[in-house]
């Protein structure tokens, strides 16, 4: 006798405002049970120290999360000059000091440097695999990971203000896999005074930005309403960037049946089917064919 499943079939995406201090799991963990969720994900970790945006997939979304994970990321975060610290940010210990301190025009000036494709070596407090166990755990065992740079694309890199002369807070756009604290630690070491990340806030994932966020108190306001409901986007809201292509009834049943379909459309690549207003499939279409990749089941 199979196991029986716990949960109701919630489907769609919860944007989380994250506070300060909870994990990304645990943020999933406390979402999935407020909404009696059979099935969450998260779509892209953020660190404890970190606040703001994590979207949370449920149910058919978490098909999806891969991409939301894909989409362009925004960070606001400051930076402690002046240290720098083994895990990059301000709960690590300190491995350099300097009492040099940037202008913020000598800020500016470097920021170019940083934009565009360019290398960048993971901190090695970092969940990347090395032989097949997590940098973090060997940094933390004393075996400090040799890690090799990796390439990464940032969009914009903005100085926003200097508070004073410890601290420069910036605003950046980047793509997967770029490490906030990586850019505070390089950059302050090309500026020759150190530096680590001591606040950090991320206010955009793919589609996913602070117009649709909610912090925990809304969520339980709501759950004593019991409206909870009402606060999930759809599972597409993830795939705005991704073109929308209408099929029939009948061409959705085969989509459904991993059956491919031929369309009048001139995209090519990655495209998700919907028909009457509801997404069928993400999948793949070349020449005018259609190839489901993912069928929702909605």
């Amino acid at each position: 006798m199979g196991r029986k499943r716990r949960g109701r079939p919630v489907h769609g995406w919860f944007v989380l405002d994250k506070p300060l201090g909870m994990t990304s799991a645990q943020a999933v963990g406390k979402i999935r049970w407020a909404f009696n969720a059979a099935k969450a994900g998260h779509a892209g970790t953020l660190d404890p120290m970190a606040t703001g945006i994590l979207p949370i997939a449920m149910g058919e979304a978490t098909k999806v999360v891969s991409a939301a994970m894909d989409g362009k990321k925004a960070y606001r975060f400051t930076i402690h000059w002046g240290e720098e610290r083994d895990t990059d940010d301000a709960e690590g210990q300190i491995v350099g000091e300097s009492q040099d301190r940037p202008t913020p025009d000598q800020i500016k000036d470097t920021l170019p440097l940083f934009t565009g494709l360019t290398e960048q070596v993971p901190p090695i407090y970092s969940a990347i695999k090395v032989g097949g166990t997590r940098a973090y755990d060997l940094a933390r065992s004393g075996d400090v990971p040799k890690l090799k740079a990796r390439l990464i694309m940032i969009d914009e890199l903005t100085l926003l203000t200097c508070p004073d002369t410890d601290h420069a807070v910036l605003e950046m756009i980047c793509g997967k896999g770029t490490y906030v604290r990586g850019v505070a630690r390089d950059l302050g070491r090309h500026l020759g005074c150190l530096g680590h990340v001591s606040e950090l806030r991320r206010v955009r994932v793919g589609p996913f930005d602070e117009s649709v966020a909610f912090l925990l108190d809304k969520l339980e306001d709501m759950g004593h309403k019991g409206a909870l409901d009402d606060l999930l986007l759809p599972v597409e809201a993830a795939l705005a960037d991704i073109p929308a292509v209408p099929v029939t009834g009948p061409e959705a049943d085969r989509l459904r049946f991993g059956q491919a379909i031929r369309v009048q459309h001139s995209v090519e690549g990655t495209v998700y089917a919907t028909a009457e207003g509801r997404p069928v499939a993400l999948a793949k279409i070349r020449a005018g064919e259609v190839r489901p990749v993912r069928v929702f089941n909605l």
